[in-house]
């Protein structure tokens, strides 16, 4: 079987991650191109030498379409999810679900009244370093977990040299449409990949900084307290130059260490440090949710991943515009 799939919007900067993912996979075929920008949406289907519609409506009631591939602006997410989902169309999306977690529980709710399959794109979950930190944890390799840490940064909000704005599209700062900066975007990774790890939050507390005055953070930590007492801190940032991505576990029994590729383990259960043999990657999210329209299978990326993201980056902006931890 083949799910016809039209591209909605190509605002966010996977937008053509997703478009090459589509294209590189058998089961789906990109039929068609929307964008609340017209101009934009042209250009993208004309490089796809597919059709662009302009109104959404046309494309969600169109027979031949069986699912939607989302990269809006964050801000229109609940309205074209729950407008796909009444449609009967199964929807895969860029993180973040939404801004609040009850718009999550109502995109869930459209999404299952309908028996439709939504799947958000949480990448880091299926990587070999995290089934390794879960399985190590699981196993009791490093004991009680008490500290876990998490950062993702790169150089996107940096002026280029002759310029005054880095490679990240000015979209990107927009509050209205991104509902936020650096945390709610790439930030979203250290939580969604610690919220797994330590388990439920308890409490945040945030700073979120704006370096460069965009009118959006550019630059945050988030202390977390889970319900085991574990601590939490997780960094990102949009004005880092050459920061690797990193992910520590701390535990009473072992530490585990993962920097660009390389993992590292030690404690009580080890022969001072190792490079243990990790498990293999499991198949990417668009590769799961395919699956999951055309088999049934349950994918590893679930609801609860998604409005667990959402929960902490709304404790996390509260924390910051009121200056106090919040409670979950």
């Amino acid at each position: 079987m083949l799910i016809n799939v039209a591209l909605l919007s190509r605002w966010h900067v996977h937008a053509d991650d997703y478009a090459r993912g589509a294209r590189n996979n058998s089961n789906l075929s990109i039929q068609l191109v929307w964008d609340e920008d017209a101009e934009r949406g042209k250009k993208w289907a004309e490089e796809l030498n597919v059709p662009f519609e302009a109104e959404l409506e046309k494309v969600l009631s169109n027979p031949n379409i069986d699912a939607v591939i989302i990269s809006t602006p964050t801000s229109l997410h609940k309205e074209v999810m729950i407008a796909a989902a009444n449609h009967k169309k199964h929807i895969f999306s860029e993180k973040v679900l939404a801004f609040s977690v009850e718009d999550c529980e109502e995109i869930y709710q459209a999404v299952e009244a309908n028996g439709v399959h939504l799947m958000l794109s949480l990448p880091r979950l299926t990587e070999s370093y995290y089934l390794y930190a879960q399985e190590a944890l699981d196993s009791g390799k490093l004991g009680k977990l008490t500290t876990i840490r998490c950062r993702f940064a790169h150089n996107g909000a940096v002026p280029n040299e002759g310029s005054t704005s880095g490679w990240l599209p000015e979209r990107f700062f927009n509050m209205e449409e991104a509902g936020g900066g650096a945390l709610i975007d790439l930030g979203a990774h250290p939580i969604y990949l610690t919220n797994r790890l330590a388990g439920n939050a308890v409490s945040v507390q945030a700073r979120l900084q704006q370096t460069n005055g965009l009118g959006v953070d550019d630059n945050a930590i988030v202390l977390v307290e889970y319900e085991s007492g574990a601590l939490g801190i997780l960094e990102t940032s949009f004005v880092s130059n050459g920061s690797p991505f990193q992910l520590e576990l701390y535990g009473t029994e072992g530490t585990f260490l993962y920097e660009d590729g390389q993992l590292r383990v030690t404690g009580k259960h080890f022969e001072g440090w190792q490079t243990p043999e990790a498990p293999e990657a499991l198949p990417m999210p668009m590769e799961q949710w395919t699956e999951w329209i055309l088999s049934g299978s349950n994918p590893t990326i679930t609801k609860d991943d998604a409005i667990r993201l959402t929960a902490v980056n709304v404790a996390a902006t509260r924390s910051q515009q009121e200056g106090k931890r919040i409670q979950l």
